[in-house]
């Protein structure tokens, strides 16, 4: 059998001495295999509590209506329509990850797929609890979608946009939970090989019978990149409809035809964001820095980079196009935007979206684990503040004077919101619990192509000109996880 040497100018993906397929597999069920630490434990309670003030709030917004929200006459949308296009937008990072860079061959993503997925999910989940928590009588939801009824010729209102939500949010969570699953069921079979008892019986169910055969794999390969195919065409698509909700209307500020691709821009790097929060404290708390490297932290960085500075374009972009126009009421819209009573709020969002992403041009500051993990924070509160800005400043001054307003939100809002990111958490941390959070079969075809181990087995043997080898050492220097007197050996 021939192997395959990749180039030595090739940055390796996984890290570590003595790695074997065997301690692949026992490093990434270590937290699945035994009883949890004790920083999962506290991440968990803090999660729950914030869940159970989501419980409450929720619950007293089913019991009062939405009249428990700070919404008025004027302010028709608020926190309920915000929150639910940030939680939409940070569920784009793991369609991309693993659907997008599988197309494109991208080995990288091998080792945050897995987490990036269940992240997209359980995104998506909390922000289908805001389009039910909206409507006013929850327990009439299925009438969003076209069933059969005994109704006379009831049928959905296909102008509305929370009907072009809720298709597009079911589509999506659709297809991401089928390729999330598919891509676990070797990873399932490998827990209930070996686990006994009751775990065992209830992997054996979840593992739908996956025995590892040749004639598996190739169903799998193929499933894989089928599912991919579906699911790009997504990436672009769901967050379009999403930003149809504004773009479709006659309101100064959203009657614009920038929303599409400013928003799936926008989708990508606040999902991007939220990737590199979870994984940088994932990495260090579960022990995974061989797995998850600093070519992986440094990557998303670039990404979140470029999806930022599109970003950047799309706001100077609005505030030409409002210029130009020569609608005053454009005009007036982007000049209350920034000099209003909410220009904190859009000071922020640029701020944060436009200004602390372009940090990542410094080397330095790319491959510091601490500045990339409060940046990636940072990017998502100010994709949270552009949300709040789109929405709020379009509509809390339109064209009659008297009925200007100020929103204020209430406890319940606040609540929520708060309370869905303890929901978030709940999903997350649970699933790194019973589920392995780094895909091991896909880790492991790295192992005799991408790891430092196999590079440095290839460079002992001299397979490589110098250069090249010193050119390999030093971009080694950037790495947690390799420590000086490895690099010396090379060298």
């Amino acid at each position: 059998m021939s192997s395959h040497n990749e180039s030595i100018l090739r940055e390796p993906l996984m890290t570590g001495k003595n790695i074997t397929y065997a301690k692949i597999t026992d490093d990434i069920l270590l937290p699945v295999e035994n009883k949890p630490n004790k920083a999962w434990w506290i991440g968990f309670i803090m999660a729950l509590c914030g869940a159970s003030i989501w419980l409450i709030s929720v619950s007293y917004t089913f019991w009062t209506g939405i009249g428990a929200w700070g919404l008025n006459k004027t302010v028709g949308w608020a926190w309920d329509i915000t929150d639910f296009v940030w939680w939409v937008g940070i569920g784009h990072a793991g369609t991309l990850i693993s659907a997008v860079l599988l197309l494109f061959r991208q080995n990288w993503r091998n080792s945050i797929n897995r987490s990036a997925e269940a992240m997209t999910i359980f995104a998506v989940i909390c922000a289908a609890t805001y389009v039910v928590a909206h409507m006013g009588r929850p327990w009439l939801a299925y009438w969003i979608f076209p069933l059969p009824n005994q109704f006379g010729s009831l049928w959905v209102n296909f102008n509305s946009p929370l009907v072009w939500d809720a298709f597009a949010i079911s589509t999506y969570f659709t297809v991401s939970l089928v390729f999330w699953y598919c891509g676990l069921l070797p990873d399932i079979a490998t827990v209930r090989d070996r686990a006994t008892g009751l775990r065992q019986k209830i992997y054996s169910v979840l593992s739908f019978g996956w025995n590892g055969s040749v004639k598996s794999w190739q169903r799998f390969e193929i499933v894989s990149l089928i599912l991919a195919g579906i699911s790009t065409p997504l990436v672009l698509s769901v967050h379009t409809i999403v930003s149809f909700d504004f773009a479709t209307s006659v309101i100064p500020g959203w009657h614009t035809t920038i929303f599409p691709p400013y928003f799936v821009a926008g989708a990508i790097f606040s999902g991007f964001a939220m990737v590199q929060t979870l994984l940088l404290i994932l990495r260090k708390v579960m022990n995974f820095e061989d797995y998850i490297t600093m070519f992986h932290i440094e990557s998303m960085n670039k990404i979140i980079m470029t999806t930022g500075s599109i970003v950047g374009v799309a706001y100077l972009t609005e505030l030409f196009m409002a210029w130009y126009s020569g609608s005053e009421y454009e005009m007036y819209a982007f000049e209350n935007r920034i000099a209003g009573p909410y220009a904190w709020a859009y000071w922020s969002m640029m701020t944060c979206n436009v200004i602390s992403p372009q940090l990542f041009w410094f080397k330095k500051i790319r491959t510091s684990i601490p500045i990339s993990w409060v940046l990636s924070i940072v990017v998502n509160i100010g994709m949270w503040f552009e949300r709040f800005v789109i929405i709020v400043t379009s509509l809390h001054r339109d064209y009659l004077p008297s009925s200007w307003a100020m929103f204020y939100p209430t406890w319940t809002d606040v609540g929520i919101f708060v309370g869905s990111i303890g929901l978030f958490f709940v999903l997350f941390l649970l699933f790194l619990r019973f589920l392995p959070g780094i895909a091991i079969a896909e880790v492991k075809l790295l192992l005799k192509s991408s790891s430092l181990q196999h590079k440095t087995k290839l460079v002992k043997e001299g397979a490589f000109p110098a250069e090249q080898v010193q050119h390999f050492a030093d971009s080694l220097e950037k790495y947690d996880s390799v420590s000086e007197q490895d690099i010396k050996e090379l060298k």
